[in-house]
């Protein structure tokens, strides 16, 4: 299922040689290596060395179209696994709230298993585009849908209701604050799934966008707790109630559609992390141009009886378009202490309003030296941390650097795709929303990472199935992946 059936011919003779003469995995790749210093230490980016993807037309178990898996991507604990240079694992990847091309659905939030073998290639030959999914090939492997309390389906619809904080029965270890439901007469908690962190129980933790809350689900996708985050973060309207539709913006809080894209947990620590995709409406997530500066929440999770404390909030300055607009960041993932990749992008590249590309990254910042704003008056909406777009002097953010350009030429032409026109299937994705590390294992480079990440295709198929209903979205927006090889000194290999 790794490709339609033009694309699943045997790898050819060309392709044969380029992998038995290629490098070997201790040496770079072909394209040049991007160095960047940070907090004093040096960073590579050695390039693009896998590329695959899954047809746009392809169903899950539930007999829908297998879309939007890009949101978020984990390797499951224990699968990532090396023999003779060819590694293989499982991806844990989520799907956001379904095909809403038209409007909100009531889609069921999920969450997929995805196996995978991967080779990287280092050659310096431009492979073809059926040739280079060889590379990174995708096997499908199964679907959990989550309910939330009584075992009540989770649902995509736009939230037009609010549950009211309940301390829950016998069954609940932990009280639920207000949740955003789909009505009165529906009311079923709706997620528009974002991050995802998968933990070696089994269970994960989810972030979405309508709260923006932060749900910890058990090994068989039944909720078991909710993280409501400080008061600056929730979403209100004029007289200060909770408004969680994302079709309204806010008085205050986060801006609609850019509630928690971005989830990632330190392990060693068990804290974990999460970014709002924009600044809030107070801080300036109003207009494109003024909202660059938005805010990462941690939380200590290291007890798991106990509900999570916040132990920290710090202001990340996003990076700015030519046109001085910001570029939100889709995805966020732990590095080392106090170093995270960020997903910066813009909208652009294939099934997005432009086939040319400006700007999708993945990027390094430090919160090292950053002012710590938790528990001060900044989590107080009335108390914005910037106006117009320039941050309060009082405020030292953290420091940013550009790092992984998704859109490399070079690079891509390797794998058989490209930026710009012609708007075809070798075009690069235009929505990338997810990141994910696993270690080279390269006793030469034994600070050398894999990073996987995953496009967001919004299930745009011409042959796709939606709750059991046929569509036609006029466009084949495959789900595409691509590897890069980093080199990343102190970070932490989980798996």
């Amino acid at each position: 299922m790794t490709s339609r059936t033009s694309r699943a011919k045997l790898v050819s003779l060309l392709v044969l040689v380029n992998y038995a003469y290629a490098a070997p995995a201790s040496t770079l790749a072909a394209t040049s290596p991007v160095s960047v210093v940070l907090g004093g230490k040096t960073y590579v980016n050695k390039g693009l060395v896998g590329f695959g993807l899954i047809a746009s037309d392809f169903r899950e178990s539930t007999g829908d179209t297998l879309g939007g898996i890009g949101s978020a991507i984990d390797i499951k604990s224990g699968t990532w696994k090396m023999v003779n240079g060819t590694y293989t694992g499982t991806f844990v990847v989520q799907p956001d709230r379904g095909f809403n091309i038209d409007g909100t659905i009531d889609y069921q939030s999920r969450i997929h298993e995805i196996d995978f073998t991967f080779t990287p290639y280092y050659g310096s030959a431009n492979l073809k585009f059926a040739d280079a999914q060889q590379t990174l090939k995708l096997q499908y492997k199964s679907t959990m849908l989550t309910f939330e309390r009584n075992h009540t389906k989770t649902s995509g619809l736009d939230p037009t209701a609010i549950r009211a904080a309940q301390s829950g029965g016998p069954a609940v270890t932990f009280p639920d604050p207000q949740m955003p439901i789909v009505s009165t007469a529906l009311p079923h908690l709706t997620i528009d799934a974002e991050g995802l962190v998968s933990n070696a129980d089994g269970s994960f933790w989810i972030s979405d966008e309508y709260g923006p809350y932060i749900y910890r689900f058990s090994a068989d996708g039944q909720l078991i707790q909710t993280i409501q985050p400080p008061n600056a973060f929730l979403p209100r309207d004029s007289s200060g109630v909770l408004q969680f539709t994302s079709e309204t913006s806010p008085a205050t809080g986060r801006s609609d559609n850019q509630g928690f894209e971005g989830l990632t947990v330190d392990h060693s620590n068990q804290v974990l992390y999460a970014m709002l995709q924009s600044a809030t409406i107070q801080d300036g997530g109003d207009k494109k141009s003024t909202s660059r500066f938005t805010r990462m929440i941690a939380y200590d999770i290291s007890n798991p009886s106990v509900q999570p404390t916040l132990v920290g909030e710090w202001v990340i300055p996003l990076p700015l378009s030519s046109k001085g607009n910001t570029q939100a960041s889709s995805e966020l993932h732990f590095v080392s202490p106090g170093v995270f990749l960020t997903l910066a992008r813009d909208g652009d590249g294939r099934g997005g309003d432009d086939n040319n590309t400006k700007y999708k990254q993945a990027d390094l910042f430090s919160i090292a030296g950053a002012t710590d704003i938790h528990g001060t008056k900044f989590d107080n909406p009335a108390n914005p941390i910037a106006t117009d777009g320039k941050l309060v002097s009082t405020i030292t953010p953290a420091t940013y650097v550009s790092f992984v350009n998704f859109v490399e030429t070079m690079g891509l032409a390797r794998f058989g795709l490209h930026n710009g026109s012609p708007n075809d299937e070798t075009l690069i994705d235009a929505k990338w929303e997810s990141l994910t590390l696993a270690p080279v294992g390269d006793p030469a480079f034994p600070d050398d990472f894999f990073l996987f990440t995953a496009s967001d295709n919004d299930f745009i198929s011409t042959n796709g199935v939606s709750l059991g209903v046929p569509f036609d979205a006029g466009l084949d927006v495959d789900n595409q992946f691509l590897v890069f090889r980093l080199t990343l000194p102190g970070a932490l290999n989980t798996l």
